[in-house]
């Protein structure tokens, strides 16, 4: 795909547009080193997108630039969110003279990180796909990056031969799990930064070593598009026809009902409501929320409503969910009695959807008592052959290919 080029009336535009992008992001506290600032800059974002992509897309604060899709149209490649390309560099705390492993090229985010090391550090960008490797070479190149970024095509999650450990490495692609490998190119005082999938929700963490495992520093919430190759994770994906034969798509990650036939008609079923109690203001994200459920509500997935169903016209209607047997019960919720707050709480449908609906509504209170007006919570990786031994009733444990995750809660006060 060839990248952007444009008129010398253009690049004027460009260059105001990214000037303003850069002060939005440091007023918002989104930028906090003068190295990354310098870079983002300095960094031509606009040569690193497809022909014909608007500027105001391109220096937009939290808009992904596809540059890849296969027959279907799911994306395998993209520019992310500038946020989250300055937030992820922050978050390794990637300074001059490092040397840094990107996974999952692009080609801008390589390029901001060579300015941010200079001319005495070292990136590699990796890449399964050789059409993403050679766009993000030719494009480097042409940028004049060539000879500061090196560029290989290969499986990471086997590792790169013959590279050695890093200071820093910055996974691009969504995850599932973290391979051996990487960890063997991580150094001793070594940050990873990865974006994690746990069940179908995403966070960027910082991870930094600690004894035999890993702790995170700072998460931020994103979405990227899911790493292909050894370590990629198919989906199961569930379809639920209703009467007329439109369907809602339930799609897990893990922990797949071993039986899914036993949800056949559920959709023709009274619908079932529980609600927690729980209120939240219009303003107020609860993201830890659905971080909570996927943590400790075994069967929870992501659900997908597809045109002319009742969830897909329910208002303020959320994808998440959690099956049952022979019921599901999904996120929902509804305006307070004081005409102004939310109440959170689950609809269900099934023969035990009052049962599942009652089962959500309860974790969504433990949530409120528990964590919500607490610290953020704090992630740790255990690979294989370590463990966190007895878990606490505030910590969820997930399992991983070649480890475990703990996603820790502290107890609000």
């Amino acid at each position: 795909m060839t990248n952007r080029t444009g008129t010398a009336g253009e690049t004027v535009r460009a260059e105001q547009l990214r000037t303003a992008l850069v002060d939005q992001l440091v007023a918002d506290g989104l930028i906090t080193s003068p190295a990354v600032q310098a870079a983002f800059r300095t960094t031509p974002r606009h040569a690193f997108v497809p022909v014909g992509t608007p500027l105001e897309d391109v220096y937009h604060i939290d808009r992904a630039v596809i540059t890849k899709t296969d027959e279907h149209g799911a994306h395998l490649s993209s520019v992310s969110a500038t946020y989250i390309q300055a937030r992820m560099i922050e978050q390794a705390g990637v300074g001059p003279g490092m040397r840094v492993l990107e996974i999952g090229s692009g080609g801008y985010n390589a390029a901001l990180l060579a300015e941010v090391v200079g001319a005495g550090g070292d990136v590699v960008s990796v890449d399964i796909d050789k059409d993403i490797t050679d766009r993000a070479a030719a494009m480097l190149a042409a940028t004049g990056y060539g000879g500061r970024v090196r560029v290989l095509q290969a499986d990471a999650a086997h590792g790169v031969p013959g590279e050695g450990v890093f200071d820093r490495i910055i996974v691009t692609v969504g995850a599932w799990d973290i391979p051996p490998a990487w960890l063997s190119h991580l150094g001793p005082d070594g940050v990873m930064v990865v974006p994690l999938r746990m069940n179908g929700v995403t966070r960027t963490i910082a991870f930094r070593r600690d004894g035999e495992h890993l702790s995170s520093t700072s998460t931020e919430v994103a979405g990227f598009v899911p790493m292909q190759g050894h370590s990629a994770r198919p989906e199961r994906i569930f379809q639920l026809p209703d009467r007329q034969g439109h369907i809602v798509s339930l799609r897990f990650d893990t922990g797949a009902p071993t039986d899914m036939h036993l949800l056949d008609g559920v959709l023709d079923a009274e619908r079932t409501d529980a609600w927690s109690g729980v209120l939240v203001a219009g303003d107020e994200s609860f993201a830890d929320l659905y971080l909570w459920l996927a943590g400790f509500m075994p069967g929870f997935c992501l659900l997908k409503a597809g045109e002319g169903t009742e969830l897909a016209a329910e208002r303020g209607w959320f994808p998440f969910g959690v099956v049952r047997g022979d019921s599901f019960a999904y996120f929902a919720f509804r305006r307070a009695d004081d005409g102004v707050n939310s109440e959170l709480g689950a609809r269900a449908y099934g023969p035990n959807g009052k049962d599942a609906a009652a089962a959500m509504a309860e974790q969504i209170h433990a949530w409120d008592h528990q964590a919500r007006r607490g610290p953020a919570p704090m992630f740790a990786y255990w690979p294989a052959g370590t463990s966190p031994g007895v878990a606490p009733a505030n910590v969820a444990v997930l399992v991983k290919t070649h480890g475990l995750l703990t996603i820790s809660w502290a107890v609000a006060s």
